[in-house]
């Protein structure tokens, strides 16, 4: 099975509104997206990466699962057989191999089997996602009960949002803030002169651009921006320095928007 007929199946589970929404004041430049609050049932707008979209966790504030809670976790019964929870993420009963309803509890990395850190190895991540989409799919399920198709469409939907949420460094930078609990003002006004001087000196470049090799360029140059901020990040958050790593989430932001302006040009 392929990963567009995985994407395009789910359609109805995941129809959202994916054009971002502008909320610096400086530039039509500078948009928002999606930061889910510890403290509250809904999630907020941030920094999104275009066509992507978090799909609503409804969180309980301020818990952080320790190998304990997941040893709890792992407690919980099927609702088809009753049977016990081998291990943490149960999104398929080993016995009965009935699929599960969806603990939101079980974050996005260990769905995956990983250890919560930003800077993991995403190689494998492609690999792990169709295992499990070769497990709770809806397609696998379509002859079984409404209840068990329901659970399959939101597990699938669910390791599609983990696959693209962790595959792609600022939408993982931005998840992982989330888990800790960290806030960002989403109508956050760009203060930093040095950094609006130097945003808008690229936007001026990018609609001067006389032709595709001078857009790679600025799409090249764009990428190695990225690439330092995210190791940026990620020295920030494994000290802890949380006002350091969301400068860098907003830079970023800013440089990824320009390359998917350059893409839009190509």
């Amino acid at each position: 099975m392929s990963n567009k007929h995985l994407l395009t199946s789910l359609s109805s589970v995941l129809r959202r509104t994916l054009t971002p929404t502008f909320s610096f004041n400086s530039t039509r430049w500078f948009q928002s997206g999606t930061f889910f609050s510890p403290n509250v049932k809904t999630h907020h707008r941030l920094f999104p990466c275009s066509g992507l979209d978090f799909l609503e966790i409804h969180n309980i504030p301020g818990k952080c699962f320790t190998s304990s809670q997941s040893a709890e976790k792992a407690s919980a019964k099927c609702w088809n057989c009753s049977a016990t929870a081998e291990a943490v993420p149960f999104l398929l009963c080993s016995s009965c191999r009935c699929i599960q309803p969806v603990d939101q509890s079980v974050d996005y990395f260990q769905i995956f089997g990983l250890e919560r850190k930003y800077d993991i190895v995403v190689d494998n991540l492609e690999g792990k996602y169709k295992d499990w989409q070769k497990k709770v799919h809806p397609d696998l399920v379509h002859t079984k009960s409404k209840e068990e198709r329901e659970y399959a469409a939101e597990q699938s939907a669910r390791v599609i949002d983990a696959y693209l949420t962790l595959s792609k460094p600022l939408a993982r930078a931005i998840y992982i803030l989330k888990l800790e609990g960290v806030d960002v003002d989403e109508e956050e006004t760009l203060s930093e002169s040095e950094l609006l001087t130097e945003i808008l000196e690229i936007r001026e470049a990018v609609e001067e651009a006389a032709d595709s090799q001078a857009l790679v360029q600025i799409q090249s140059q764009m990428q190695e921006k990225l690439k330092h901020w995210s190791n940026s990040f990620a020295n920030a958050f494994r000290s802890r320095n949380f006002d350091e790593a969301l400068k860098a989430i907003r830079r970023m932001t800013y440089y990824q928007r320009v390359k998917e302006t350059i893409v839009k040009k190509l």
